[in-house]
């Protein structure tokens, strides 16, 4: 798991306010309802933020997150990975997402990420200019993913994504996909991380320079994994940089 249920959002650069937020479903090519969540920028900038979760899905911490992405003019939506298998329901604390992941697909996760990229699109969603996507842990390595689909996003952000390897969802390696990524990749690393050591992060940027891809790697010495949390207070300046990472990234600031 990436953050205890106790977790929370960093605060980000407050620009405004968040509007119209709440719980919604959405509708996948296919016709299935997915669960997410959604917030409006009270002053919007242009841009939109698929939110993509850690292993747990559409846990509290990224319906928060939402929120705060609001208030930084961005408006987000983040979409719940075990609609298909768990139903569109909300889910208890004790929630066993150990037995859904392995029953997820790449190819309707990405349908469900062309959803929450359709509602952002949308005039209910804020009818954004440019788009992102943005995961946490195995969120990561799905936004990185994100740059080889056809949905078109502006850039993608991965906080601690394992970029190498196998993954209990099917979802194939980044390294691996770097030569089909179409736009600009932000990787953000515990330089303390016990999983994701510095050979991980070194590969996948050789793989991205390879593949000729544009990207900027930042790493924080002495964060450990999941860092990205209010209640972790000691590593609140690398929250805090990290934001300014985020939105640099974008073009806000």
């Amino acid at each position: 798991m990436c953050y205890d249920d106790d977790a929370r959002p960093p605060l980000p650069p407050i620009r405004g306010a968040a509007v119209d937020a709440g719980e919604l479903i959405l509708t996948a090519s296919d016709g299935t309802r997915v669960a997410a969540y959604a917030a409006r920028a009270a002053q919007p900038s242009g841009a939109g933020m698929v939110v993509l979760p850690d292993v747990r899905g559409l846990h509290p911490f990224y319906e928060e997150l939402t929120l705060r992405f609001a208030e930084a003019g961005i408006d987000a939506c983040a979409i719940d990975y075990f609609s298909r298998t768990a139903g569109t329901g909300r889910r208890h604390p004790g929630f066993d997402y150990g037995t859904h992941v392995p029953l997820t697909r790449p190819d309707t996760l990405a349908a469900d990420v062309a959803a929450a990229a359709a509602h952002l699109r949308s005039p209910a969603g804020g009818a954004v200019a440019r788009l992102y996507s943005i995961g946490f842990c195995m969120g990561g390595r799905f936004s990185f993913l994100q740059a080889a689909s056809s949905i078109g996003f502006d850039g993608v952000i991965g906080f601690y994504g394992w970029p190498v390897g196998a993954n209990a969802a099917g979802l194939p390696a980044p390294a691996n996909e770097a030569p089909r990524f179409n736009c600009p990749v932000l990787a953000i690393w515990g330089g303390a991380d016990r999983g994701i050591g510095p050979e991980v992060v070194q590969a996948f940027d050789a793989a991205l320079d390879a593949a000729g891809k544009e990207h900027r790697t930042v790493v924080y010495p002495g964060a450990p994994h999941s860092f990205f949390d209010r209640s972790a207070a000691e590593h609140g300046s690398a929250s805090e940089d990290a934001w300014r990472e985020v939105l640099g990234f974008m073009g806000i600031g």
